[in-house]
């Protein structure tokens, strides 16, 4: 007898419908899976014999055949279990097929019949809202994180007789909501505000900037000067992010396996620092089985990588292509995935190997070869698509000590928001979000001087020997500041502000 049930399976962060056909026939008893099984798809074989077993069915000793349709498309994890087992049921007779129809399924099972999480539930149910199917069933640990799309039923299960007793109408299961409010309100929280940050008014500043038009951050001081607490502050002082903006980080996060059943969603902007030991697939994803790296993990986010010139060159040289971008593709033999990547890059280093070159109160022993091929880690391409340079100074006892209050991260978000809506309002109709993500073409189109500021400009590019990138990095901060001003025109103390914040460029340690 042929059964069919409806489930899914995440390529990349996209789902797609996959149909579970059991065919349970005469013959010699076997079980065999069809359709590109991965390791964890054959190895349900065991669990679901068990857990039909341990839940009071009978498992049939007959030939049982699974297809996993298209079979031209790589099935992983375990999420195919609950189907399979109920598959089983049904073409042996035990539940009645037509309760299984319009209904997709999802879920591990444990040999005791418990149902397991799983992961990438949300890219599922987003694919369910664009479907014809409109009830999801999957473990309960699930229910909540499926239940923050609208327009779809989700159904919460704890185990595989549970499931049989709601299908054959034994007892009811009330959908899972979840009050998005609610979870903004809970989760929309940043732990570092810019009033715990003493001092270093000149970098909050460009921080500002940074913030208000998405632009990549390099910070150079000697270590303990803060570099670290600036960087975490950043998130509290990007725009809040916007319902799509968190159901697109959702799914790469869900994907990853890194949303609990206590956090539905991600609601606050990303902040990632990885260690400078990671690897090159760890940081732009891939694997046998293609994962989202931190990159991706940063996007509508931060991505922070401290002490710059410790990562390996191949690493940061994989930053060019998403920092342009948006967005990786990771190819493998069988097919590519995509996953994006628009995050705002924030990375530090210090100044030199011992990193007391800039500090005033210890001397450095670091020789100008030393120096220079400390720095010269960092290539020059990937110093091009970093916008802003920022040298970081010691605190003074003084700064250390001062009981005056600071800015809080609320009041300058209050000044990115406004920028962020001059910004969206100029860009909106070139499908761009800030002022760091315009090309060329635009930025001499949207980036209007005055005479000084034309004036100004021209000697910087003749004094420092800008690059053509470097020359638009500069137009597009100056476009930012401008925004933060409410200007339409871009003046000379847009474009003096703007080249200060390009420290390398002005040849700073000239030695």
């Amino acid at each position: 007898m042929l059964a069919k049930i409806t489930s899914s399976t995440v390529i990349g962060i996209e789902a797609i419908k996959v149909a579970v056909e059991i065919d349970v026939s005469g013959g010699l008893p076997g079980f065999s899976i069809v359709g590109l099984p991965d390791p964890a798809v054959r190895e349900s074989i065991n669990r679901v014999k068990s857990a039909v077993k341990n839940c009071g069915f009978k498992f049939p000793s007959r030939k049982i055949t699974v297809n996993l349709a298209p079979a031209d498309i790589k099935k992983q994890g375990p999420s195919f279990d609950l189907p399979i087992a109920l598959g089983i049921l049904a073409a042996s007779g035990q539940i009645n097929q037509e309760p299984l129809c319009g209904k997709v399924f999802c879920g591990e099972l444990s040999l005791d019949g418990t149902l397991r999480p799983i992961t990438g539930v949300l890219p599922r149910a987003m694919a369910l809202r664009n479907s014809s199917y409109r009830q999801l069933l999957l473990p309960s640990d699930n229910a909540k994180e499926a239940a923050v799309v609208n327009d779809i039923e989700v159904l919460g299960l704890g185990n595989l007789a549970q499931t049989v007793s709601y299908l054959n109408n034994e007892i009811e299961i009330t959908p899972t909501k979840v009050n998005i409010k609610n979870v903004w309100q809970e989760n929309g929280s940043y732990e570092f505000d810019f009033s715990d940050v003493k001092g270093q008014y000149h970098i909050k500043r460009g921080l500002e900037v940074a913030a208000a038009g998405g632009h990549n951050v390099l910070l150079i001081g000697s270590p303990g000067a803060g570099k670290t607490m600036l960087a975490k502050c950043i998130p509290g002082i990007l725009p809040q992010m916007t319902h799509q903006e968190a159901l697109e980080t959702s799914k790469i996060h869900s994907v990853a396996g890194l949303i609990s059943n206590g956090k539905v969603i991600v609601s606050s902007r990303p902040f990632r620092a990885p260690h400078h030991s990671i690897s090159d697939v760890a940081l732009i994803g891939g694997g046998t089985h293609p994962k989202p790296g931190e990159i991706s993990l940063s996007h509508n986010g931060v991505l922070f990588l401290d002490e710059l010139p410790e990562f390996k060159r191949n690493v940061l040289e994989m930053l060019r292509q998403p920092l342009e971008a948006g967005q990786i593709t990771v190819s493998r033999i069988a097919s590519s995935v995509s996953y994006p990547a628009r995050f705002m890059l924030i990375s530090a280093c210090n100044p030199c190997p011992c990193g007391f070159f800039l500090d005033d109160s210890k001397q450095c022993h670091c020789t100008p070869n030393q120096i220079q091929k400390y720095l010269s880690k960092i290539s020059g391409p990937l110093l091009d698509r970093i916008d802003i340079h920022l040298e970081v100074p010691r605190l003074k006892y003084e700064q250390m000590t001062s009981k005056n209050k600071n800015e809080n991260s609320q009041e300058v978000r209050k000044r990115v928001n406004k920028a962020g809506k001059i910004q969206e309002k100029r860009l909106k109709k070139f499908k761009c979000c800030y002022n760091a993500h315009m090309y060329a073409r635009l930025v001499e189109k949207l980036c209007l001087l005055s005479k000084e500021a034309q004036d100004l400009l021209k000697m910087a590019i003749l004094d420092l020997g800008l690059s053509t990138r470097a020359y638009h990095r500069i137009l597009r901060v100056s476009r930012t500041i401008a925004d933060l001003d409410a200007s339409e025109t871009i003046e000379s103390e847009h474009i003096s502000e703007a080249i200060s914040y390009r420290c390398l460029d002005r040849n700073l340690w000239a030695l």
